[in-house]
């Protein structure tokens, strides 16, 4: 495999013929862990080369499978008609050779919803958006699994969030291993519908046509309520980074969950809801203990809450999102009793 950087890529694109000899530039571009993703412009277009890595730049030894970069080509031509305009970046190319493939550049200026998070900067129309698109996303492959038969397989799942997520924990917080146990069982059999396996702040780069989702590679059919769990632990891990702020992170997690049901009729929305708090708890578990850590909560007294959220939420599944909120609203409540002691 042809290794691309930023001093190569250009080369590559030029052989490829992908581009032509008119003037290019290229940059790396720090999305995610686990792949190469370059940045081309020429005078006339811009667009992203991808290229999958066997091993992920975590602290830990993490690998996976080189031809995840073709299921989320894949997976992105399969969801690109069902979702609205600009949400799924075109795929342009593809290089099986060496696992590349090239897609449409995401429109300019654009930001990435984690960063205006992280600064508190809280806008309810993003998070109705991302709500309607998972549940758009939920909804059609759903109540049309043949678009998603392709995506049976769940290797690279299991390489990239099973394992780093679900088992770790299971390794490092042995008291509550047993209760991860069928959570674990349902991602390996439910077959129900897309499950994007990365929808996160991180992966949604918001511009004024609304926002353009990245990041594929662990699509699978299979238990949609992860996704779920999975992005809800993102909000309520920047809640607990920005707790002073929290009645708005709680209405922005309350705006979600209103679109995202406005979408469903393939399930009731409080079955997958419920289903979906688990996973919530493991993920947030994950995101401190785990193979990826975040990098935005060094404070111990914010990571020990997190715990707190994570555990509760498994040994005692709530019933309602108000719950969720009620327990979160406790740990947040401690961490501004503590910074009142110092």
């Amino acid at each position: 495999m042809r290794e691309l950087t930023a001093e190569n890529v250009i080369d590559y694109l030029r052989e490829q013929g992908w581009i032509g000899p008119e003037p290019a530039r290229a940059e790396a571009l720090s999305w995610g862990v686990s792949n190469a993703v370059l940045r081309v412009e020429t005078p006339t277009r811009k667009l992203v080369v991808k290229q999958s890595r066997p091993q992920l730049r975590t602290h830990d030894a993490w690998f996976s499978d080189l031809n995840r970069v073709f299921r989320e080509q894949e997976v992105m031509q399969a969801l690109q008609p069902l979702l609205p305009a600009e949400t799924v970046p075109a795929v342009l190319h593809a290089d099986r050779e060496n696992y590349v493939f090239a897609m449409a550049h995401a429109p300019e200026p654009h930001e990435v919803w984690k960063a205006a998070l992280l600064a508190g900067r809280i806008d309810q129309a993003i998070a109705a958006r991302t709500g309607a698109v998972l549940g758009r996303m939920h909804e059609a492959t759903a109540r049309d699994t043949r678009l998603v038969e392709p995506f049976r397989d769940h290797t690279v799942f299991v390489q990239l969030r099973v394992e780093p997520f679900y088992q770790r924990i299971q390794e490092r917080l042995p008291d509550v291993a047993r209760l991860i146990d069928p959570l674990i069982e349902q991602l390996l059999t439910i077959k129900e519908a897309l499950c994007h396996g990365d929808y996160s702040p991180k992966n949604i780069l918001v511009h004024a046509g609304g926002f353009t989702l990245v990041d594929y590679e662990t699509a699978h059919f299979g238990d949609p309520t992860m996704d779920l769990g999975f992005f809800l632990s993102h909000l309520l891990l920047k809640t607990i980074k920005r707790y002073r702020q929290r009645r708005d992170f709680f209405e922005l997690t309350r705006t979600f969950w209103d679109r995202y049901a406005q979408q469903i009729r393939f399930r009731p929305v409080t079955e997958l809801m419920h289903r979906s708090f688990g996973h919530l708890g493991v993920c947030l578990l994950a995101r401190i203990d785990g193979t990826s850590p975040v990098d935005y909560l060094p404070e111990e007294p914010k990571r020990a809450a997190v715990r707190r959220l994570g555990r509760s939420l498994l040994r005692d599944r709530p019933r309602t999102w108000e719950e969720v909120l009620a327990r979160l609203e406790d740990v947040c409540h401690e961490l501004e009793k503590e910074e009142g002691c110092d």
